[in-house]
Parts: structure tokens; sequence; C-alpha cells
């Protein structure tokens, strides 16, 4: 799927109102669906045990007095108003923050970062909201690029965030993304308990994987089946919340006041804290508003909650409050809340979110390579991952049998929400003085204010450990030991190509046919380096008799933006004289940009190198006496948006369709094969013989066809490493290594015309 034009040229967020309608309406279905459904359980987890009702109502009023207070500041004030704002290009997620603040300071971790990278367009399209660069943010910024153990705090705090996010998948379609415990929960009005115990659990099971099974038809399909779901049941709560406000209790409204916030905490007192971490469900789902944000729109997410969601929620939990402060007396506990008189809805905005950063993570080499389908060709950020998929439905499926309760989900998901939301607050004060380089006092104030809220909150999950917040602990630290060990061998096996770089002078000394015989045909030799030569390239040179005629030394590097523009797809260079016909080429892309299919990224790699080989100044072409050109890299855009370069038809390609084809001529190869390639140039500049011939030589190795060459790697720790050492990278990292997506798929190289050499890394 070929969708770079629609990616560079047309982002979503300047589409029409029409559009921003559309995603709308979609994101109802997807991203706020568990916000929506919140009220099921929220006062019945609030009054499971810690409280109870009194005559006088302070309890009611005190726990909607947070309620009001909880969804206007977190939801409302600190994402909708500010953290949608900090978009990465579009893009939202912890790990979208952590992109930001490693464009402007030196923080990142990826291995093969250069200075080339920086002078991307998406480096420059942040919205900077002051141009007052504090010499407080200059040093803040000098602090985390000199020392290394902050920026390593830095990338575990954004994964210790990305780790509860895909923790919160697993938890959330359990407890109310799907509906299901709420849903199942309303059956216990038309059976008994007794009963009711042998049906819960399996029909709560078979809606979660009727839930999973819906994501392959991706998210624009499944925000049109539940968009009129939440839609309708949204405007129920609203109007039943209404009706109960003026039927039970017109009073109600005066909980809003904060005063009984004071009055509820100083009555209940250790109680009303402990209660804090069912309160706390009120804003589940508020996260997925920024995680989802490259599904949608930043308007549109902003006008669903601000028009419907937001109102539609408040006119509920007053509902609520009204009913229960006159109904004290419930003899049956399941009785409390909504389930009295209203349906559930389903939900799986937290699902969708975990696709996004994983993709992410994966990107920025801190997450297994995995297989990710594009679901919309408009869209693109709408993506599915089958065995993030599959992996969190059974998660989930364990989760359901083996907790069966909604408090203890309930716990469990507190935790994991107000987790991601601590991170949140945590990178999000570092982007407003390192991106918007607005006054320290502001970041300071910000993470004071949404820090010292969510803090409590998250205290009050705490204490609740044993009972059922420990799973979303013990989720997270799993897929953070896998995230870590995964970069940490990454870094590692980069360290080692590097130090075991072959010698410039030693090719050199092998001579233009580098000692062998050179055959027709390219020789696309994968390498993560983006300087120097492979290790792996004097293994073929010493132990095969003979080797292609042009080498290309291709990294496929992803680089800390979330799109890479077509035209500046393409870094490409000479490696040693030009009569070696060595060339580096390195196809950059961010970490939501689609790989193209094998034949279009080999059509674009070759004209790539044709048209640098083209345009290239007479004193960067190389001579035995200057061999330091390796570095000097020129962009070249792909084939689709470098319409005046050179192009290239194979076969009996008709460009009689192109525009200004008078003003091109081309170069034919008078060979007869089956398989002929030819280039089109353009007439001015001249070319000169040399350029040609070069050309006519590429064209001649391209018929031939092509062969890539992987190493295939085996990272062992090398002799006197230590006890944790060996057994991260000789279990943990070996283990991951095997059991994921290769390189050969995940970069959509052709199988057929692969070779793969066995080396032995220590490391």
């Amino acid at each position: 799927m070929d969708l770079e034009g629609v990616i560079g040229n047309s982002p979503v967020k300047k589409d029409s109102w029409k559009t921003v309608l559309t995603l709308a309406y979609q994101s109802l279905g997807v991203v706020y669906g568990d916000l929506s459904t919140s009220p099921l359980y929220v006062y019945k987890s609030t009054f499971a045990e810690d409280i109870q009702h009194s005559e006088s109502n302070e309890e009611i009023y005190g726990v909607l007095s947070f309620v009001f207070w909880t969804l206007t500041l977190i939801p409302l004030l600190k994402y909708v108003f500010i953290v949608l704002r900090a978009d990465d290009n579009g893009e939202g997620g912890t790990f979208a923050l952590y992109s930001l603040l490693c464009r402007h300071a030196r923080i990142s971790t990826l291995p093969n970062c250069q200075l080339a990278d920086e002078e991307l367009s998406a480096y420059n399209k942040d919205v900077i909201l002051s141009d007052n660069k504090s010499s407080i943010g200059s040093s803040l910024k000098y602090t985390l690029e000199k020392h290394r153990v902050l920026q390593k705090m830095l990338l575990i705090l954004a994964l210790i965030g990305t780790c509860m996010v895909i923790g919160d998948g697993v938890l959330t379609p359990a407890l109310s993304g799907s509906g299901v415990f709420s849903a199942v929960s309303g059956l216990e009005l038309s059976m008994s308990k007794e009963h009711h115990q042998y049906v819960e659990v399996p029909v709560a099971c078979a809606i979660l994987v009727f839930l999973f099974s819906l994501q392959h038809y991706g998210t624009h399909r499944v925000g049109f089946l539940f968009a009129p779901i939440v839609i309708t049941w949204l405007l129920c709560i609203s109007a039943i919340g209404l009706y109960n406000i003026f039927h039970w209790n017109p009073h109600v409204f005066k909980a809003l006041s904060p005063y009984y916030m004071y009055k509820f905490l100083k009555k209940t007192q250790k109680g009303g804290w402990m209660s804090l971490g069912g309160i706390l469900l009120c804003i589940t789902g508020s996260e997925a508003m920024y995680a989802d944000l490259g599904h949608f729109s930043q308007l549109s997410i902003k006008i669903a909650f601000t028009c419907l969601v937001y109102p539609s929620l408040i006119l509920a939990y007053m509902g609520q409050a009204a009913y229960l402060s006159k109904h004290h007396n419930i003899e049956s506990d399941y009785r409390i809340g909504f389930y009295v008189s209203v349906p559930v809805v389903g939900s799986q905005a937290i699902i969708t979110g975990t696709f996004s950063i994983i993709k992410q993570c994966s990107a920025l080499g801190c997450f297994p390579r995995v297989k990710i389908i594009h679901t919309s060709s408009k869209i693109h950020g709408q993506i599915y991952i089958p065995e993030i998929n599959w992996t969190l439905m059974l998660l989930c499926l364990a989760i359901t049998v083996g907790f069966r309760d909604t408090k203890h989900m309930g716990n469990a998901s507190g935790l994991a929400v107000i987790t991601v939301m601590l991170v949140t607050t945590c990178l999000m004060s570092l982007v407003i003085v390192l991106c918007w380089h607005q006054s320290i006092l502001f970041a300071i104030c910000f993470l004071i204010f949404f820090g010292s809220v969510e803090a409590l909150y998250f205290s009050a999950s705490l204490i609740k450990f044993l009972e059922g917040a420990w799973v979303p602990i013990a989720l997270s630290f799993i897929f953070l030991v896998v995230m870590y060990v995964w970069h940490y061998g990454t870094l590692k096996k980069y360290e080692f190509d590097v130090q075991n770089k072959v010698s410039i002078n030693w090719i050199l000394s092998l001579g233009p046919n580098l000692g062998i015989v050179r055959v027709r045909g390219i020789g696309l030799i994968h390498t993560e380096l983006v300087s120097g030569i492979p290790a792996i390239f004097s293994h073929f040179v010493t132990n095969l008799p003979a080797f292609h005629q042009v080498v290309v030394f291709l990294c496929i590097k992803s680089v800390p933006v979330p799109h890479v523009r077509p035209d500046e797809r393409f870094l490409v260079g000479r490696v040693g004289p030009k009569e070696y016909r060595l060339y580096r080429c390195i196809a950059r892309y961010g970490y939501r940009d689609i790989h193209k299919d094998d034949l279009e990224f080999e059509k674009d790699l070759v004209c790539s190198i044709a048209e640098f080989i083209r345009s290239e100044k007479p004193q960067c072409s190389l001579g035995i006496e200057d061999v330091e050109c390796d570095g000097k890299m020129t962009v070249v855009g792909t084939t689709s948006s470098n319409l005046d370069g050179i192009r290239m038809c194979e076969d009996d390609g008709d460009f009689s369709q192109m525009a200004g084809t008078s003003e091109l001529k081309e170069l034919k190869n008078p060979e007869k094969l089956r398989k002929r390639v030819r280039f089109v140039v353009p007439e001015s500049p001249r070319i000169d013989t040399d350029t040609r011939e070069e050309l006519q030589e590429l064209m001649d190795a391209r018929e031939a066809g092509m062969a890539f060459i992987l190493g295939h790697c085996y990272v062992r720790a090398k002799s006197g490493s230590s006890l944790m050492k060996r057994l991260v990278i000789n279990l943990g990292y070996d283990f991951l290594r095997r059991n994921s997506r290769g390189p050969t798929y995940a970069l959509g190289i052709p199988c057929a015309s692969t070779l793969e050499v066995g080396m032995i890394y220590l490391v």
C-alpha cells in the first residue's frame, strides 16, 4: 500500500469540516467508550467497602464534587486544552512526547542518528508558543544532553508510561471497554446471585473474543459500528440524569462546590482517602484521547469531548447522586448505580491506543519487530497489529477468569491509568520548557498542580496493592523488561558493528575489482551503520570468488519523527573512489511511516542512486587521493516526489503520457534481455561521458537483478561479562530475536533474492 502521497501532501488536520466532523463521529465509538461507560461502576466501587451512606448525604455530595472536579481538571483542562497541543506532527501518546524531547535536545538513544536527520522538515513543524529561550531552559537542555544517566532515566520513564498503557489495554476491556462486567452485572437483576455466577464469566469471555475479533476491520469501521451505540448511550444517561435531578433532588447542584470535597475527607478520613481509588475510575479512558490522536485529529477529539461527552457525563453523575441521595437503604450491593435502569455499551479505546504506541516503540528500537497492517488508505495512523491483538485478548481473558470481580479490576485499571497520567505530566512539563520555550515557572506550576492531584489518586490506588492493584505493576514490569532487553541488545549489537568496521584503506588496497571477479547485478548489503563499511562485507570479499559489479550498503533506519516526506526519503553517497562502484543509501522512515512493497522500494532505490550519479558535483567524485567522502550524503526523494529527476522504465513501459517528454532523453540498453531497464533523464543539465557510462553500468546491473545480503547475527555476551549481562544477552535478547519478525519480513525484502550469512556478535 503506497500512501506516501496522502501522508506527505494531505494531512488529516488540514481537511474540511466534513472530514473533521466525520472523525469526531468515529472517535465517539473508539476513544470515548471507556470514559462514557464509567458511570456504570464509579459509585459502586466508591461505596463498596470504604465508606457508607448517611442521612446528611455528605458522602454522596462529596463523591459527586470529587467526580465533577476530577473530570473538569484532568480530561478537560489538562488533556483537551494543554496536552493535545503537544502533538508530534499529529501523533500522540507517551512516546510522542519522548520523541518531541529527543528532537529538541540530543537525548535520543537511537544509535544511528545523524546531523542530517535534524534537517528534515518534520523537525521544524512543532508549534512553538514562545521564542524566548530562557537561560534556565538552556541549562536544563545542557544538563540532559551531558548526563547519560538522565537520558536513561527519561527513557525508562517513557517506557513505564508505555507499559502501563499496554497493561491498561489488558484491564480496560475486561472492566468496561467491552462493557463486559458492567453488561453482565445487569443480568443480576433478572436472576439469582447463585445462577448468575455460572453465566457471568462465559458471557464476559464471549464478549471479549468478539471485541478483539473486530479489530482487524480497522479503526474507521469499528468507529462507525460503535459510534451510534455510544451516542445513544450518552444521550440516554444524560436524559436519565436530568430526570433523576428534577425528580429526586433538584438541590444536588450545590455539591459541585469544592467545599464538599473538604467536608467529605474531613468526615470519612482514611476511608474517604481509600475510596478515591473508586472515584478515579471516572476518568479511565481520558488517556486514550492523547494515545489515539494519530487515528483521528486534535480538533475532532476536542469537539466530541466538549460538545457531547463531558456534559453528558456530568449530568449522568449528578443524576446518580440525586437518586442515591434518596435511596440509602438498598439491600443488594449489586443494585447500586445504573444497573437499575440502563443498558451497556462497548468500548475499545485503549486497544487502539496500544497498537499506536507499540508501533512507535518498535520503530524507535524499544520493542521487537511486529507485523503492522494499515487499515485505512486515508488516515495513515489507523493500524492493526495481529500479534498484539491476540496477546491482549489472551491476557484479558486470563484477568477476567481470574478476578471475576469488578472492584478488583477497577483497582487494577485505576492504578494503570493514573500512572500513565503521572508520566504524561512529568514529560509534559519538560516539553513546556524545551519544546514550547515557555517559562520554567509555568512548567513547575503545571507539574505541581496536576501532579499533586494525580499523586493523591495514585496513593489511593497503590494502597490497594493486594486487592488487584498488583496486576498492572506485574504486567508493566514484564513489558518493561521485554522493551529494555530489546533496546539494550540492539544498542550492543550496533556498538559491535561500529567497533568492527572495515578500514577504507583495506578496500583501496584491493583495487577497483576488490580482488575478485565483479559480475553483473546489484548487491544490496543491509547494515545498521550510517557510515563505514560493515564487517560482513569483508567476509564476502575474502570467502566468495565473485561479487556484484554494483554494491550498495543499504541502511533502513527510523528517525524520531512521525513521518519523513517522500522528497527527503533517501540519503545517497559514495564509499571509496568512483570506479569502485560502491554506494551508500540510507532510507529514512518515521515511526508512523508505511514501508513500501519490495518492487516499489527497489525502483525508488535504484532511481535515487541514478539521480545521485546524475546530479553529483565534480568535486565529490572521489579519486584515490580523496577517500573521506563517505560522510558526504545527498538528499534524494522517491520517484513519485522527484518529477524532474531520473525515471526508470522496466520492460515495455510507456512514457508517452509523461509531462515534458520532449525535454527528456532516453538512455536505452542495446541488449535484448528478458527484462529491459531504461533510464529517462532530463537533458538539462547535460551529463558527461563518465556519468553516462556509470548510469549505463547501473542499468545493466539492474537488468541482471538485485540480491539482498543480510547478516544473520547471533549475539552473545563475550567472556568475562557479568551474570546479569549474560542472562540479558544470551537468554533474553536471543529469545526475543528468534521469536520476533526478522528484517526480511519487516522491511519488505523479497525472500527469493535474499542471502543470509551467519555471524557471531560478541558484545
